[in-house]
């Protein structure tokens, strides 16, 4: 039962990339991905953990965290599931309502929360490398010797 759903939904994923409207299969990934690029600079700046990692490990932050994400990426997973209604509507004379949630769930939040988190990690790096740059580079202070 589970392996047919499972098989139906990656066969209908398939078919939708050449049908009408397969714009989308590359322009709403492209657009939760400058998304997730923007909070994850975000996050950075404000020296927050990577997003998935603080989702898995801290349980009182994740009602926050599906909050943020929602405000982030919400559009962009509603305009893709409108646009798979209008595909299945054309192309299938019928609208599946999962079919189309999975549809929105797999262009919008999964690019978003597989990119957020390594763009916090790679910004995060890259701002301890320049203020150790800008440490060493200092001049330090001449030392004193101590007079006895």
């Amino acid at each position: 039962m589970l392996g047919n759903v499972l098989s139906d939904i990656v066969q209908g994923m398939v078919s939708r990339t050449t049908g009408p409207l397969k714009f989308r299969f590359l322009l709403q990934p492209l657009m939760s991905t400058f998304l997730a690029i923007r909070s994850g600079l975000k996050d950075s700046r404000q020296g927050k953990p990577a997003f998935f990692w603080e989702f898995c490990e801290d349980p009182t932050m994740r009602r926050a965290l599906i909050s943020d994400c929602w405000k982030s990426v919400g559009k962009i997973f509603i305009l893709a599931f409108v646009l798979d209604c209008i595909y299945q509507v054309i192309v299938l004379r019928w609208i599946y309502v999962f079919d189309a949630l999975f549809v929105a769930f797999f262009l919008a939040i999964i690019p978003y929360v597989v990119i957020r988190g390594p763009v916090n990690r790679i910004a995060s790096a890259g701002k301890r490398a320049r203020a150790l740059r800008a440490s060493e580079s200092e001049p330090r202070p001449p030392r004193m010797k101590k007079v006895v």
